[in-house]
């Protein structure tokens, strides 16, 4: 059916200045301009509320630079071997890298990687999905200002070090064989090397029996404290939160912390020390739900980060499938331009192991299909890899020779952020129609799967577990250049419909005295993180919605 023209106000990124517009019209340069340490999303269903007995665990990252796809494979590792973890001189907070002890043997992984957050070293990485069935996501989560203000202050006198955030993610996929081992080992890591930080951050960890949420915060200190899920919870991390905690943490299964995590806390006044537990966000914290300081955000953006009223979304959906939580993380109340990826873990009960699946949008979900990655896929094809575009410090030099024929690729990337671009500029003609060719997609990749994995399940019984494997990165790599080839169908057509109606609209920029650059050849990112293309309008839809809801939606 044809979609109505309604007439909206989308609000996009204004193109502007040149670097002398700048510094005649004293604007602030993107890099010094202040910006919320508030990114990512962060969502777990226990399998006492799915349909099936599935765990989910789903999300995404903000991150302004490239992303891609990798397996990392299973390693060895000689005795010796070191990791170098931590940040830079270039980082927000800023650090010096240190080089601690590697395991003898790291865990093969599905993630997402990008290269570019708070000015840490790339490449960075969120969580995913491993081997031993252990799935993580890494969520923003503020912490109280004094701490801030102390990590801000001693890295004036000595750089903070210690593993960063995405550190602390990989070891989880890398050493972790359940979601209680990866609290362990990430709180082991922070008790032995420190942390650095960028103002506080926050781990959400499943597996197919429990969910774990692992607060870290700045400060210094050391300081972190994690709580148990239990399969009848769900818990949305939009930021990062854990609230009522056990005076004595030792005494409880489900809750740990470092070994100064009370005290200090009494220590500082923050907690008078009283009663049996205390409400970590309030004592260590930032105003809850998130806040959105100096109105950096559109209101609907600001007011769907709270992970309460998120909660009770998802609760009210219950039995959620997999097509409610792709459908989820697809909601554009939160799925713009800043969602670098999207990820929905599945952990199914009685599965075997190397048929747990990460499905995988490469880059926003709004305009991106989900492909679902088993772990037991060994590759992904070479354009859902890394590729220049918008990756850090790739204009620094021309291409290295040894990375040519990657580069020769297409990029999905940058096929589906031009469909995300197009479908956001005109939502009311384009949104409904390009979700629907895509969870189309996505239900014949679930249809088709049961008798997909039966295939592959013979030939892991059979003991043959190389072809299943290979038969298993073939499917993936057919499914994934599948998807790629509908986002270039509908970038086509909605790029085309988009000239017919509309033409292509071109920038503004601002104009300067004496400047005679065109706006199309000025910077495109003078608004820094408070300008944000996306393609919610209320009169769309209400949200949360159901999977293919757009199904029968087509172009005229």
């Amino acid at each position: 059916m044809s979609v109505s023209r309604r007439r909206l106000i989308v609000r996009t990124t204004v193109l502007s200045a040149m670097i002398p517009i700048y510094a005649q019209a004293d604007v602030q340069l993107p890099s010094e301009m202040g910006h919320p340490n508030q990114k990512s999303i962060g969502m777990y269903v226990g399998s006492e509320l799915t349909e099936d007995g599935t765990t989910f665990l789903a999300g995404f990252g903000h991150e302004p630079s490239s992303h891609w796809l990798e397996i990392i494979p299973r390693q060895q590792h000689p005795e010796g071997a070191t990791w170098q973890v931590g940040v830079t001189d270039q980082a927000r907070i800023p650090g010096e890298l240190i080089d601690i002890p590697q395991v003898p043997t790291t865990y093969k992984y599905i993630t997402s990687n990008y290269s570019e957050f708070a000015g840490f070293p790339p490449p960075l990485t969120n969580g995913g999905l491993n081997e031993k069935g252990v799935a993580a996501r890494d969520i923003w989560s503020p912490s109280r200002p004094e701490l801030v203000s102390m990590s801000e202050d001693a890295a004036t006198q000595t750089p903070q070090t210690g593993p960063q955030y995405s550190d602390l993610a990989k070891a989880a996929m890398e050493r972790a064989s359940s979601a209680r081992e990866a609290v362990e080992i990430i709180g082991g890591l922070i008790d032995e090397h420190g942390f650095s930080t960028y103002g506080g951050n926050s781990h959400l960890i499943a597996d197919a029996e429990e969910g774990w949420v692992f607060i870290n915060f700045a400060g210094g200190q050391g300081l972190w404290a994690a709580e148990r899920l239990g399969a009848d919870q769900v818990r949305v991390l939009y930021p990062g939160y854990i609230h009522d905690f056990p005076a004595d943490p030792s005494q409880h299964d489900g809750f740990m912390a470092s070994d100064n995590f009370v005290d200090f806390a009494i220590e500082k006044g923050w907690w008078d020390g009283e009663g049996d537990t205390f409400n970590v966000q309030e004592v260590y914290g930032q105003p809850f739900p998130a806040d959105d300081p100096g109105d950096f955000y559109p209101a609907f953006y600001t007011d769907a980060r709270n992970p309460p009223a998120r909660e009770v979304e998802l609760e009210e959906m219950a039995p959620l499938t997999l097509d409610d939580m792709l459908a989820y993380v697809r909601d554009p109340r939160w799925s713009t331009d800043f969602s670098g990826y999207g990820q929905v873990a599945e952990l199914r009960p009685q599965t075997h192991p190397e048929l747990q699946t990460l499905w995988v949008a490469v880059t926003s979900a709004i305009t991106t299909p989900f492909v679902g990655i088993p772990i037991g896929a060994e590759e992904v094809p070479p354009e859902f890899k890394q590729h220049r575009y918008m990756t850090k410090n790739a204009d620094s030099h021309f291409l290295d020779p040894d990375y040519g024929p990657l580069e020769a690729t297409r990029y999905a990337t940058r096929t589906f952020k031009r469909l995300l671009y197009h479908t956001c500029e005109h939502p009311e003609d384009f949104l409904h129609p390009v979700t629907g060719e895509i969870e189309r997609f996505e239900r014949q990749l679930i249809d088709d799967r049961a008798g997909a994995e039966t295939q592959a399940l013979e030939l892991f019984e059979s003991g043959d577990e190389a072809a299943a494997r290979e038969y298993l990165t073939a499917r993936t790599e057919e499914q994934l250049l599948a998807a790629l080839a509908l986002g270039e169908d509908l970038v086509r057509d909605v790029e085309q419909r988009t000239r017919d109606t509309y033409g292509i609209r071109m920038p503004e920029g601002e104009s300067v005295e004496g400047e005679t650059s065109p706006a199309t050849s000025q910077p495109m990112a003078r608004h820094g993180w408070g300008a944000m293309i996306h393609c919610y309008a209320e009169a769309l839809d209400e949200y949360p919605r159901r999977h293919g809801d757009y199904a029968e939606t087509a172009f005229d």
